[in-house]
C-alpha cells in the first residue's frame, strides 16, 4: 500500500469531515455527548482522589490507589490506559511535564519528560529548498518525530515515590488492550473528521482506525493485542525496555522509512534520552504561592505572569464574565505571550531570565500598560531583568490534542501531569500499537529574523518550547491546595490561568471554574467561547478596540482542590473525562 492518502481515502475524509459530533447516539459507558459537552458535577471524598480525561483511565488510577500505592503509581496506571483509549491525544510515544508533591517531606518536584530533536537536526529541519515548509505537510512522518519522554520520565519519578511494582501499575492497561475498550465519542468524532488530515496516510495507523476503509464508530469494542505486548516489554525491562533493544528499533525504522517525509531519529538519539528534574517555578499570587514548570515549558512563568500583572487589578470584584474582567484578563494575557514569544526556550540552549519574567517589580511596571478602557493592540515584549536582547520574537502552531490528569493519594501527596504527542494522532507513525509524536513542529521553522537567532529554533538534542502548565497552588503554611493543568496547545496558558483566578479570586468551586467559559488572547485577537455566554461580550469588547473572533475552545482542564473538609474534583465538560474519589 502506497504511503501517499489514495483517492478512495480522500473521498472519505471529505464525507466524514461533515460529520456532527450531535449525532453520536448514546452509549452504554460515556454519557450523551451531545454537541460536544457533557456537563460535569462537583465530586467530593475524602482520602484520595483521581480527575482525568477518560472514565477508563480515572478507574485504573483508582484502582491502585486502593491498593495502597502513591500518586505517582496512580499516574503511570492512568497514563498507560490514556495511551490506549485516548491515543490521539498522549501516550509512550509522546512527552510529557509534571509536578510531584511529597506531603511528608514537603517538597515540589517537577520533572521534564519533554521530546528531544535528533543529534543530526539543525535549523534548518523543517526547510526545502531554502524555504520554511508548510506546517501541515511538515508534521505528519518521521521528519517531526522527536525522541519520546513520557516513559523515562515515570520510571524516573517511580524510582523516587513509587510504592508498588512498576509493573503491577501497567496490568489494567495490558488487560483493556488484549480484552477490549469501548471507543468514546470524542475518539469516534476525531477520527471520523479527520481531526489530524494526514491520518490514514500510513498502513498501520489507516487499519487500526479504518478497519475495513471505514472510521471505527463510538461504543464499538476495540481491542489492542500490539500494545499489550509492549506494555508487557516496558513492564518487565523498564524503560530501556523502550529505549533500547526492539521497541527502539522499530520507531527509528519507522521514522526513517516514512518515504514521503523521513526523518533523522536514530537508535543513538533513544537510547541516550534522559528525563530532567527541574527546579519549579514559584510566585507568591495574594494569599498563596502558585508553582508550575520552568523551561522548556513557556507554561510555567506565562501563567505567573498573567495572574502577577492582574494582582494589582481588583479582579476579585468583577464577575468573572463581565466585560471588565475579560477585557483585563485579555490584556495582561497579551503582555505575557510578548514575553513568552521572544525569551522562552529550552534553557539548555538558551539563556533564559526565568527569574527576571516572574520579577515582581517588573510586572507591576508592565501591569501600568494595562488600560481598563480600551484594548493595547499587539503588545511589544519588556525587558525583564537579566534578559538577553538579541533573540527575535517566534511563534509556532501548538495544537490542542494533549491530556493533563490531576492526583491526589491518601497521604496527601498530588501529581499533575500534561502528556501530548503535539497533533491530534502526532505524527500518524503507528509503531507496536501506540503513536509517534510530531513535537518538533513545536520549534520555528526559522533559523532567525532581521538577522538575529530565535531562541526556539532547532538545535541538535534541543527540547521545543511547549505551552504545558501543569499547576499546584498552596496556602500560606505550605499545605497544597490546588492541581491544575489543561491540553489545548498555546491557548493552555489562558485556560489555566482562567480556571486560577475562578478559584483563587472569584471563589468558584473547582468544577465551577473549570465550566466557566473561556475568553483567550495570544497578543493577537481575542477569542470568545462560542455557544456560551462570554460570547455575548461580543459587540462591547470591540467598543473597546478588540478584534474578536468567536469559536469553539476545546479545553480539557482536569483538578482537584483540598479543602478542610476533603477533596473536590473537576473535569472539563468540553471532554468525555471523570473524577472518582474516596
Amino acid at each position: 500500500m502506497s504511503n501517499l492518502m489514495t483517492s478512495e481515502r480522500a473521498g472519505l475524509f471529505l464525507i466524514c469531515f461533515f460529520l456532527s459530533t450531535a449525532s453520536i447516539a448514546k452509549e452504554a459507558r460515556y454519557p450523551e455527548f451531545g454537541n460536544g459537552r457533557i456537563e460535569q458535577e462537583l465530586v467530593e471524598a475524602k482520602e484520595y482522589m483521581v480527575s482525568s480525561a477518560n472514565p477508563y483511565a480515572t478507574e485504573a488510577g483508582m484502582r491502585i490507589l486502593e491498593k495502597g500505592g502513591s500518586a505517582i503509581d496512580a499516574a503511570i496506571a492512568v497514563q498507560m490506559v490514556l495511551n490506549l483509549v485516548e491515543p490521539e491525544s498522549s501516550g509512550i510515544g509522546g512527552g510529557a511535564f509534571s509536578l510531584y508533591w511529597d506531603n511528608k517531606n514537603k517538597k515540589l518536584s517537577s520533572y521534564d519528560g519533554r521530546e528531544k530533536a535528533p543529534m543530526a537536526a539543525d535549523g534548518k529541519l523543517f526547510q526545502e529548498n531554502g524555504k520554511n515548509m508548510n506546517w501541515w505537510e511538515a508534521l505528519a512522518g518521521g521528519r517531526s518525530v522527536g525522541v519520546p519522554g513520557v516513559v523515562a520520565m515515570m520510571e524516573k519519578i517511580h524510582k523516587q515515590h513509587g510504592k508498588l511494582p512498576w509493573a503491577d501499575l501497567f496490568e489494567g492497561a495490558i488487560k483493556l488492550s488484549e480484552e477490549g475498550f469501548e471507543i468514546s465519542p470524542k475518539l469516534a468524532t476525531s477520527i471520523a473528521n479527520k481531526t489530524n488530515p494526514a491520518l490514514g496516510r500510513y498502513e498501520k495507523s489507516w487499519e487500526y482506525f479504518f478497519p475495513k476503509g471505514k472510521p471505527i464508530k463510538a461504543g464499538v469494542s476495540k481491542k489492542n493485542p500490539e500494545l499489550a505486548m509492549t506494555f508487557r516489554r516496558i513492564a518487565l525491562l523498564g524503560a530501556k525496555g523502550f529505549y533500547k533493544g526492539q521497541v527502539a528499533l522499530d520507531i527509528v525504522a519507522a521514522v526513517q522509512s516514512a518515504a514521503d517525509n523521513p526523518g533523522l531519529l536514530t537508535a543513538q538519539d533513544m537510547a541516550m534520552y534522559e528525563a530532567i528534574e527541574r527546579p519549579p517555578v514559584c510566585a507568591k499570587y495574594k494569599a498563596y504561592k502558585i508553582c508550575g514548570m520552568g523551561p522548556p515549558t513557556s507554561g510555567g512563568m506565562a501563567v505567573i505572569q498573567i495572574l502577577k500583572l492582574l494582582e494589582g487589578k481588583s479582579l476579585e470584584n468583577y464577575q468573572p464574565l463581565s466585560v471588565e474582567a475579560v477585557h483585563l484578563f485579555t490584556q495582561a494575557a497579551k503582555l505575557a505571550y510578548a514575553d513568552r514569544g521572544k525569551y522562552m526556550a529550552d534553557a539548555d540552549f538558551v539563556k533564559v531570565p526565568v527569574e527576571g519574567l516572574i520579577d515582581e517589580a517588573y510586572l507591576k511596571q508592565r501591569s501600568k500598560l494595562i488600560s481598563l478602557e480600551k484594548d493595547m493592540g499587539k503588545a511589544i515584549a519588556g525587558t525583564p531583568p537579566n534578559a538577553d536582547q538579541n533573540w527575535k520574537t517566534s511563534t509556532s502552531p501548538e495544537q490542542p490534542s494533549t491530556t493533563h490528569f490531576s492526583i491526589v493519594d491518601k497521604e496527601g501527596n498530588g501529581f499533575s501531569m500534561t502528556s501530548s504527542i503535539e497533533m491530534a494522532f502526532g505524527s500518524t507513525l503507528m509503531v507496536r500499537g501506540f503513536l509517534l509524536n510530531n513535537q518538533l513542529t513545536d520549534f520555528s521553522f526559522s533559523e532567525e529574523k532581521d538577522g538575529e537567532k530565535i531562541a526556539n529554533r532547532v538545535q541538535a538534542g534541543k527540547r521545543p518550547r511547549s505551552s504545558m502548565s501543569p499547576f499546584m497552588v498552596f496556602d500560606k503554611d505550605e499545605n497544597l491546595v490546588m492541581l491544575i493543568g489543561s491540553p489545548g496547545g498555546s491557548r493552555i496558558i489562558n485556560y489555566v490561568a482562567k480556571t486560577l483566578l475562578g478559584v483563587l479570586d472569584w471563589k468558584m468551586d473547582i468544577q465551577a471554574a473549570i465550566s466557566l467559559p473561556h475568553f483567550v488572547n495570544r497578543n493577537g485577537n481575542t477569542d470568545l467561547e462560542q455557544n456560551t455566554r462570554v460570547s455575548k461580550l461580543r459587540k462591547a469588547l470591540e467598543v473597546k478596540g478588540h478584534e474578536v473572533s468567536v469559536r469553539d475552545l476545546n479545553s480539557g482542564l482536569h483538578g482537584i482542590v483540598i479543602t478542610k473538609a476533603g477533596l473536590e474534583g473537576g473535569a472539563d465538560p468540553r471532554r468525555v473525562g471523570r473524577v472518582l474519589g474516596k
